[in-house]
């Protein structure tokens, strides 16, 4: 099994950029292979889920009240996404299974940011994560309106995934691919604490986690 290491200690081999080295996580070979993922599966997994969901609630349910509980469901996501990133990822239980729980969901990808197959969900997370949120929407809101909030809901998640993948890996032209790109890498490389919300960066606003503007900087802009 991989070692756990903390913070950014760990040595790549000679050769190998440690912010893109792909470290072995797992002895088992399958389940290695399974923690690393190609940025575009998740979309070929849930886009054909997406698509059913609005068959199914356009049958069931006006178009506004299908786009209304859409967007109703991606408001959801957003909230999951800002407290999923800033309590149980950043969560760093003091024993040896805590840490390596730790390392496995999110540290690895912290020690090694850009490691191009580890940046989107494994459905082996993503799955659970989806099948929890249907038996909660349809507890809550019943069927079928739980069809497309629930669509809301993955169609939040694909776009995390792949602004996700995009902070690390693209050279953003526009001023808003520009602004997630930097909020996220500042999370990485400034503030750890600071800046939960990758693609819902306005969350961390509402509940004062956005990163602040050192005074250094402040004086040597007015100098």
């Amino acid at each position: 099994m991989t070692q756990i290491k903390s913070n950014f200690d760990d040595e790549a081999p000679a050769g190998v950029d440690r912010l893109s080295a792909s470290p072995r996580l797992f002895e088992n070979d399958l389940l290695d292979k399974l923690s690393r993922v190609h940025w575009s599966t998740p979309l070929f997994i849930y886009t054909p889920v997406v698509a059913l969901l609005l068959y199914v609630s356009l049958k069931a349910l006006s178009p506004p009240a299908v786009a209304g509980a859409a967007a109703l469901g991606y408001l959801i996501w957003t909230l999951t996404e800002y407290f999923g990133h800033r309590f149980p990822f950043h969560y760093k239980h003091p024993s040896k299974i805590g840490m390596r729980l730790h390392f496995l969901v999110h540290g690895v990808h912290h020690d090694h940011p850009n490691d191009p197959l580890r940046l989107v969900m494994p459905a082996l997370l993503s799955g659970p994560i989806m099948l929890i949120a249907f038996v909660v929407l349809r507890l809550i809101f019943g069927l079928p309106l739980a069809y497309p909030v629930l669509m809301g809901f993955i169609v939040g998640y694909l776009a995390y995934d792949m602004v996700h993948y995009y902070t690390h890996h693209a050279n953003p032209t526009t001023r808003l691919g520009q602004t997630l790109r930097r909020l996220h890498l500042m999370h990485h490389f400034r503030d750890p604490n600071r800046g939960f919300g990758v693609a819902a960066p306005w969350w961390d606003y509402v509940f004062g986690t956005q990163h602040v503007k050192s005074r250094r900087r402040d004086e040597s802009g007015r100098a």
